[in-house]
């Protein structure tokens, strides 16, 4: 399980080094690809084969599942981090996340997600509220 937040830098090749927790899970590859509210989602590769075998399932006729699918699968690289622990993040996925130097990289249980450190703390800030107000209705039993 990934947890935790940690603050790399993007050197001028484009390679981040991973976070040291990670390197271990991360170490026989990885998927990165388009995350959700614009930055990037690191998978060890066996979860992301069990989610594409879990997208395969989804009905060819659902316009939001093709969607949800061509816009994960199309920006999807492999990766094998180096003896040093870097991953080379390609520069359609540093655009997509707008990642320029300074980076917030975050475990979020089955995937790292890899944001631009500016990105992050609006997100954050815009985010906390709703998080300090989730009512037990929302996510029944987990407290």
């Amino acid at each position: 399980m990934f947890l935790g937040t940690y603050a790399p830098r993007l050197d001028e090749k484009g390679r981040l080094i991973l976070p040291a927790k990670f390197r271990e899970e991360l170490s026989a590859g990885l998927v990165l690809t388009k995350g959700q509210e614009r930055c990037l989602y690191a998978f060890p590769m066996r979860e992301f084969e069990r989610i594409y075998e879990a997208l395969r399932q989804a009905p060819v006729t659902s316009k939001q599942a093709r969607d949800y699918q061509r816009v994960l699968l199309s920006g999807a690289v492999d990766e094998i981090p180096d003896k040093q622990g870097r991953i080379t993040i390609p520069p359609v996925l540093r655009a997509y996340a707008g990642l320029e130097r300074d980076l917030t990289v975050t475990g979020s249980g089955a995937r790292v997600e890899i944001w631009d450190a500016a990105a992050w703390d609006a997100y954050l800030a815009a985010a906390e509220p709703a998080f300090a107000e989730t009512a037990e209705e929302v996510i029944p039993g987990l407290f």
